[in-house]
């Protein structure tokens, strides 16, 4: 059972409308497209492994993307699977190529395109997450194993290690293996340290303790407000601004018409600025100079208003 579904997540959203609205020639511009393509490919690495978990029984409760606070540090998690018996943690990989897991230096090294590159090691990032997730637990006064595996979510990729890592076997498995290591950990841990009552308390505690980071990307980035190009972007050719005329958004590049193009362009402004809005900032963000169309525009919007500033909405 699905406690905690997997979403697409802020940061990618973040990312994706920061990228359409500076320049190409930014000089930050190749460091965020970059970024993007890694984040993307993470995401749909953690995403094909769904397909595998369906095929688990619905004893076992799931949550994605989780972020716990140990007492001194917050931990990321990509997947924990709860049963009676014990936790699992998951870290998915979205590697292609060849990798070579380097017990000796603890790192990974990744061969691609004749290109070789180096990453931190899964397997020491997943028992980390397992030493943190069992201090949480005793904090949270419960006491069960911790189990922990790293999936490589692509298929076609060759795994390698050195002889004596025997450790990766035990460890690093591809994603359709799945279900069959989920069946022998249950079959290898015999004893249920809680109930099935306890198990959907405890499955709960872990969904209302989860604290979702909160990046203000564009200080996360260095970015200055005034970089972002400002206007309603065309969602057919993605061309910026579109002129407002007669009640309507007509994009000048493809002629393009929208009646509700304002709201793309005010998620893109509380995803990237700010949360709130006045009609004067809103004026500003989607270049059109009349305060009632703003005033029109925000009350169709029905934003909940706040503050002390007349026109100040909540996004």
């Amino acid at each position: 059972m699905i406690m905690k579904q997997r979403l697409y997540p802020e940061m990618i959203k973040k990312l994706e409308m920061l990228q359409l609205r500076i320049p190409t020639d930014h000089q930050k511009y190749h460091v965020i497209s970059g970024d993007l393509a890694k984040r993307r490919a993470g995401y749909f690495g953690e995403r094909s492994i769904d397909y595998y978990l369906e095929f688990l029984p619905d004893k076992h409760f799931i949550l994605h993307d989780v972020r716990l606070f140990d007492g001194a540090h917050y931990f990321q998690l990509d997947t924990v699977i709860l049963s009676r018996k014990f936790i699992l943690i998951l870290e998915v990989k979205n590697y292609a190529g060849t990798l070579f897991f380097d017990s000796n230096f603890n790192q990974l090294i990744r061969i691609q395109d004749e290109k070789k590159e180096a990453f931190p090691d899964p397997i020491l990032q997943v028992e980390r997450q397992s030493y943190q997730l069992k201090k949480w637990l005793r904090l949270a006064h419960y006491d069960m194993p911790v189990e922990s595996l790293v999936i490589i979510s692509t298929p076609r990729t060759i795994l390698g290690t050195t002889p004596q890592n025997e450790k990766i076997y035990r460890k690093v498995i591809q994603s359709a293996k799945l279900p069959f290591v989920m069946m022998k950990l249950e079959q290898t841990n015999k004893k249920n340290y809680i109930s099935e009552e306890q198990l959907l308390q405890l499955s709960k505690f872990i969904l209302d303790s989860h604290s979702p980071l909160e990046i203000d990307i564009l200080t996360h980035y260095q970015i200055q407000k005034s970089d972002i190009i400002k206007g309603v972007i065309c969602s057919q050719c993605q061309a910026i601004p579109m002129e407002r005329r007669k009640g309507k958004w007509i994009c000048e590049t493809c002629s393009f018409v929208s009646k509700d193009a304002h709201i793309s362009a005010l998620k893109d402004y509380s995803l990237l600025i700010d949360t709130t809005i006045t009609n004067k900032k809103m004026r500003d963000f989607l270049k059109i100079s009349s305060t009632s169309v703003a005033n029109k525009l925000l009350f169709s919007l029905k934003l909940r208003s706040s503050g002390t500033n007349k026109g100040e909405s909540t996004s």
